[in-house]
């Protein structure tokens, strides 16, 4: 019988990545030899011409991107002679999973300390592989200058004999992990072909590292980064405020920065499990909304979006977002029955967003200045924190309901929907037409855009 692998001299197995046989579960960690998959989305994007690849990090040996991050954490401090023995570290889970794999693969004890909003299931998992949780009140990710939050805990205890902190949030291999592995990657497994690179924003190791790769081969790539709104749900990821306190936060090496809600981003999520077969986390959804927003569909265009994580992590996230998907235990009623019609609507909506009727902020101040009334369908809370003056503040659920209050009683009236990233003002718009409103125009990028085209905002 001949052996799946060759021995070497000692014994040990001979890792060759074109059989898939490993050595050791850390010869797993991807690299341009071995890298994690490219998927091409062919039905959630409503493109024609552009191309959008997922590369779905999942596939790392313990389940994230930021297995990556873990390795090379380990790595920088054994090539710089650093004593290693008792880690600790502030995580929102997913660096945490791989720093305890990679500890125990070193014979380290690893100290996970994290915010208890953080997913059960990822502080579950922790204990299971054999970390110590200590669990506290602090933001889903960790911020720096809260004296009771998880960088000053995890701080004081690295201050112990024998304990270290490689902290992710300041430590240089955080992005050289992804210069080294996830750019060259994504450069050959593109042929370097790729026109734009799409990542969520955390500690924006996975976007600055692997931009700083793409724009070497070549400058032209488009480096987009996309957050949360403030008091998001999204685990790993940061809102503009947070970022601003964010080391490896460069927005002057990206080409845009773009803000995604919760809703679009479970939402997201959800089109990708049911359309693409895939089963992507939220900060997935989220990269891939704001993707979708940015990404031109033109001939030639190849983007790539990071999907860092799987689902199954994020359960009670999901049912707090998608609660239909969960019935209530014990209940007797019948499940509601499923549109089979539903998929032709999403299309519907998907050639929409690139119609005539979806029109750029200059378009849009243009129209406002001419008398058009703007319908602005975000939630209060969003409303309250920046809004544009004049508008008429009217929810999406309220117009799904049936309400028009503050619409023009006529529908020939100009309108101009917009929200806060140009999703949920798209269904407002059609909302609007199914009532008999003509000239109903949603804005692209909703208000997150008007705003950084520098439009007033109050």
């Amino acid at each position: 019988m001949t052996a799946i692998a060759q021995p070497a001299a000692d014994g040990a197995t001979v890792t060759d990545h074109s059989l898939r046989v490993y050595g050791s579960t850390l010869d797993l960690l991807p690299n341009a030899d071995n890298p994690t998959p490219l998927v091409e989305l062919r039905r959630v994007t409503g493109f024609r011409h552009a191309r959008v690849f997922a590369k779905l990090e999942w596939y790392n040996p313990f389940g994230s991107v930021k297995d990556r991050v873990a390795a090379n954490l380990v790595r920088d401090a054994q090539d710089r002679g650093v004593h290693l023995q008792n880690l600790v570290e502030p995580t929102s889970g997913n660096t945490g999973l791989g720093l305890v794999m990679v500890a125990n693969a070193n014979d380290y004890r690893f100290s996970a300390v994290m915010s208890n909003a953080v997913p059960q299931e990822k502080r579950t998992a922790l204990r299971v592989f054999g970390a110590e949780v200590i669990e506290l009140d602090d933001d889903l990710c960790p911020m720096p200058g809260q004296p009771e939050g998880a960088m000053q805990r995890a701080s004081e205890l690295a201050a112990q004999p024998g304990w270290s902190e490689l902290n992710q949030y300041a430590n240089g291999a955080n992005p050289d992990a992804h210069y080294r592995t996830t750019g060259p990657e994504i450069w050959r497994q593109t042929r370097g072909t790729v026109t734009h690179f799409v990542a969520s924003l955390g500690t924006c190791g996975t976007i600055t590292g692997t931009g700083r790769f793409l724009k070497e081969r070549n400058p032209a790539v488009a480096v987009i980064g996309v957050h949360p709104t403030d008091g998001h749900d999204v685990p790993g990821v940061r809102s503009r405020r947070a970022l601003a306190v964010t080391e490896f936060f460069s927005p002057d090496e990206y080409d845009a920065v773009l803000e995604v809600s919760d809703d679009d981003a479970y939402g997201t999520c959800r089109r990708l499990f049911t359309e693409e077969s895939l089963t992507p986390g939220p900060s997935s959804g989220l990269a891939l909304a704001g993707a979708l927003r940015a990404i031109p569909d033109e001939p030639g265009v190849v983007a790539v979006v990071i999907f860092p994580d799987q689902a199954f992590k994020y359960t009670s996230s999901f049912r707090k977002h998608l609660p239909d998907l969960f019935p209530v235990e014990g209940s007797d009623a019948p499940p509601a029955p499923q549109n089979p019609f539903a998929v032709h609507l999403e299309h519907a909506v998907a050639l929409a967003k690139g119609g005539p009727d979806s029109i750029d902020v200059a378009e849009a101040k243009r129209l406002l200045d001419g008398g058009a009334t703007l319908v602005d369908v975000r939630e209060p809370a969003e409303v309250a924190r920046m809004r544009i003056d004049a508008s008429v503040a009217l929810p999406l659920g309220q117009l799904s309901d049936g309400s028009l209050a503050g619409v023009p009683a006529d529908r020939n009236a100009p309108i101009v929907t917009i929200c806060a990233s140009g999703v949920r003002s798209l269904y407002a718009q059609l909302l609007l037409k199914a009532q008999g409103y003509t000239m109903v125009k949603n804005v692209e990028g909703g208000i997150v855009a008007w705003s950084e085209a520098g439009l007033p905002t109050i």
